[in-house]
């Protein structure tokens, strides 16, 4: 583990107080101050989750560009954006501008999503439809297409044919070019990751050429741990990589949450030492039976202990703690403060440095 950063959910309350308290502005505004304390400390990223029709985060872009344009070193991410959701071409114009303006500092997680409130919301936002619905039912194949139309508009591939010269306005390209979208930021693709919750999905994002996002839960339940079957499944995503002859090295990440208890202002916070949960939990998304990592509240010796027989965490180079965002900046930089201090540097991070 080289890196780590805070993944948030982006919980707020549909009824907040009349002073806005845990509203989506207080959320919003929360999460750019934690990126900004988390700068300060070194910390190497601010991921966020997407979710729609739900009182979550739902539009990254400008959340990630405001945390961005106020930090220096840390990158800005998301974990993930869903693909049924979006337009492939928009949504390529959006993360170029961002990778500029941010330095290249980006780490855009995509995937099919997860399930939603809605029943197929994304044909409300304009994609699909009743036939679609019959044969793609969960948007697995509408997300696959959009991803690699996605991929191309961002590696500057050719995505429009230009209109003939007399037409064009202003007039730039010679009639029948094919044109990319812009603005182009060369590189922008190996910024971008897949989220993975099967063995099968890592392999086809090692082909693709894209980082490694191991999703907060796996699929494959054979009695393994959580740590176990994502170590198999970052084993079988390089060796896939390796098969695909890609010429540069991706970035895995692996998320989990994490209390370290360094006095007792934290034990009255997150609980007393030893109090997470001592086994994986196991449950059903999406209809399917997965397997979710027990949360770790102890103290800074035992959680590096447990991380490093974690082979997951020790295979990947980004850890992601996810942090409960509803309980406020100064609950969530107290964890980040502790683990950058107590525990990171017994795994080998490197804080964050511009370049």
């Amino acid at each position: 583990m080289k890196r780590f950063g805070f993944l948030s959910f982006g919980h707020y309350s549909l009824k907040p107080d009349k002073t806005g308290k845990y509203g989506a502005q207080e959320a919003l505004n929360q999460a750019v101050e934690l990126g900004q304390i988390a700068d300060e400390l070194g910390v190497n990223g601010a991921y966020f989750r997407v979710h729609h029709f739900a009182p979550q985060y739902s539009s990254p872009i400008p959340l990630l560009s405001a945390i961005a344009a106020t930090t220096n070193t840390i990158e800005v991410g998301t974990g993930v954006i869903d693909m049924r959701y979006e337009n492939p071409l928009g949504l390529a114009e959006e993360v170029a501008a961002l990778d500029l303006l941010s330095d290249q500092r980006i780490a855009i997680g995509v995937s099919r999503g997860s399930p939603e409130t809605a029943l197929r919301g994304w044909e409300a936002f304009g994609y699909g439809g009743p036939e679609l619905a019959r044969e793609d039912p969960k948007g697995a194949a509408l997300a696959a297409e959009k991803f690699d139309t996605f991929l191309a508009a961002l590696r500057g591939d050719g995505m429009a044919t230009a209109a003939p010269f007399e037409q064009q306005y202003p007039q730039m390209f010679r009639s029948g070019t094919q044109l990319p979208v812009l603005p182009h930021s060369p590189g922008a693709d190996r910024r971008i990751w897949w989220g993975a919750a099967t063995h099968a999905s890592a392999e086809l994002a090692a082909r693709k050429g894209v980082n490694l996002m191991s999703s907060t839960l796996v699929f494959e339940t054979n009695g393994s741990s959580l740590g176990d079957v994502q170590a198999e499944q970052i084993a079988r995503y390089r060796r896939e990589w390796e098969k695909a002859g890609h010429d540069w090295e991706p970035r895995v990440s692996v998320s989990r949450p994490i209390f370290p208890i360094v006095d007792g202002s934290d034990a009255q916070i997150f609980g007393p030492a030893g109090s997470g949960e001592s086994h994986d939990s196991i449950g059903v998304l999406d209809d399917q039976r997965g397997i979710f990592g027990r949360t770790l509240v102890d103290t800074p010796d035992k959680i590096v202990e447990a991380l490093k027989n974690d082979k997951a965490v020790m295979a990947a180079d980004t850890l992601m703690l996810t942090i409960p965002n509803q309980a406020g900046v100064a609950v969530n930089a107290r964890i980040l403060e502790n683990f950058a201090q107590h525990v990171a540097p017994e795994l080998g991070w490197e804080p964050a440095t511009r370049g």
